[in-house]
Order: C-alpha cells, then sequence, then structure tokens
C-alpha cells in the first residue's frame, strides 16, 4: 500500500475525481471535467498540433536552458571565486534575479524582434540567474582548508578552481541546473503566448479567444508531463554520471 501511495496514484487518482466533481457545477466552458478535456485533447493529437508544438516548445526550452547554464556556470564560478567581483556585481544579481522575465519580454520583443531569438533570450534570463547564485553558494560553502592545502602543495589558482572548486560546487550547479529548467518551462509560456504563432504557450493563449477550455487545460497538462519527464531525465542523467561528485537522487521530490 505504501509503495502505491508514493507513487502518486492515489495522488492523481484523488485530483481526477476532485476535478470531475467540480465540473459538474461549472459550465462546460469554465471548466470541463476529465472526460471532455480527454476528447479535446484526443482532437489536439488526432490532427498532430499537440506533438508538433509540443516538440518546438521543448526545443527553445532546451536551447535557451543550455544557454543559460552556459553564460551562468562560468559567471558563477568566477564571481564566486574572486571576492572584489563578488562585491561588485552581488547587487546586480540580487537585483535581477528577482525580476521575473515576463516583466521585460516587451524590451527583449523591441530588442531582438519577434523571431525565435527574443524567446531563447528569455528562456536563457529565466536559468542564469538561478544557477550563478547556486555555484556562487557552493562556492561560499567550500572548506578554505582544502583550498589552503592546495596551494601549500604549490597549485596555481586556475588549477584550484578546476580541480578542487569546481567539483566541489557541482551538486550546487545541478540544483541550478534543475531549478533553472523549471524557470525555463515557466517562460517558455510567456514568451509564446505574446510573439508566437506554434508551441504549447501559443496553444494555451489562441485556445481562449475560441473557448476551448479543453484545450487549455491540455496544454497545461502537456507542460506538466513535458517539464516532469525532462526534470526526470536530468536527474537521471546526474546521478549516473555525476554519483562520484555528490549528485545523488533525493526522495523528496
Amino acid at each position: 500500500m505504501a509503495k502505491v501511495i508514493k507513487s502518486g496514484i492515489v495522488t492523481w487518482g484523488l485530483f481526477i475525481v476532485i476535478w470531475w466533481i467540480l465540473s459538474l457545477f461549472q459550465s462546460e466552458v469554465l471548466l470541463p471535467g476529465p472526460l471532455e478535456t480527454l476528447k479535446g485533447a484526443k482532437e489536439l493529437i488526432l490532427n498532430g498540433k499537440l506533438l508538433t508544438f509540443a516538440l518546438i516548445s521543448l526545443r527553445r526550452v532546451f536551447l535557451g536552458w543550455i544557454i543559460g547554464l552556459a553564460i551562468g556556470i562560468p559567471l558563477g564560478l568566477i564571481i564566486g571565486r574572486i571576492s572584489f567581483i563578488r562585491s561588485l556585481f552581488e547587487p546586480f544579481i540580487n537585483f535581477f534575479r528577482f525580476v521575473p522575465g515576463l516583466a521585460l519580454i516587451t524590451l527583449f520583443l523591441m530588442w531582438f524582434g519577434v523571431g525565435e531569438t527574443s524567446k531563447i533570450v528569455l528562456i536563457a534570463y529565466g536559468t542564469v540567474f538561478v544557477v550563478i547564485v547556486n555555484i556562487i553558494s557552493g562556492i561560499l560553502a567550500l572548506d578554505k582548508d582544502r583550498i589552503n592545502s592546495a596551494r601549500v602543495l604549490g597549485v596555481s589558482e586556475f588549477q584550484i578552481l578546476l580541480t578542487v572548486i569546481w567539483p566541489s560546487v557541482i551538486p550546487y550547479a545541478f540544483t541550478g541546473a534543475r531549478l533553472g529548467l523549471g524557470g525555463a518551462f515557466t517562460s517558455i509560456v510567456a514568451a509564446e503566448m505574446l510573439s508566437s504563432k506554434e508551441g504549447i504557450g501559443y496553444l494555451i493563449f489562441t485556445a481562449r479567444m475560441y473557448f476551448h477550455t479543453d484545450w487549455i487545460i491540455t496544454g497545461v497538462i502537456a507542460l506538466g508531463i513535458l517539464g516532469y519527464l525532462s526534470d526526470k531525465l536530468l536527474r537521471l542523467l546526474g546521478n549516473n554520471c555525476l554519483a562520484k561528485y555528490g549528485v545523488r537522487e533525493k526522495k523528496a521530490f
């Protein structure tokens, strides 16, 4: 019984039952039930839109996420390692990490146009700061005796960064990557709603104009599934490739 509960089957079963009960007291336009939503999902699957839009959104998410990691990891190492640079940039980082990408999307559209670039930049923005903050936290938590011991042995600062600091902060960087992936999925919805003719966000936005609430819910569910599977794959890769650095499967999530 405990295994069944942990698997999530009971939780999702209760959710569907509650959803169905609530739908009985609302019109189908406002809250379609599970069966009505399933019919809408079937329609989107048969006409190919759901799969096509899901793949387009996934491509944008992973491209922006990878760019965010490519920028955030080296910046986090430099800012976290050099105290002067950290003091210089910490106010900037702490300011912008609280500014959501949605607040900047109009500027991004003006600067980068309505094409793919603005969407990718928005997703990268949603990733980069959380990665930087996590890596800085990892460096600050590092035992200073390890660094001092390396210096005594004559190891250069660059070698210390690569052989002492980086292996120690990999679990922090991995956590930042996971959180950044969540930020990337959040950002893609905003980007596609305002400046796209394809993608799950576009599907959700346009469905409301035709009162296709079943399509909206289908899009939301599709995003949740894509995000869950992406995070699951990332955790699997982390557990298999980064276990020696202290990256382990956490049962809580």
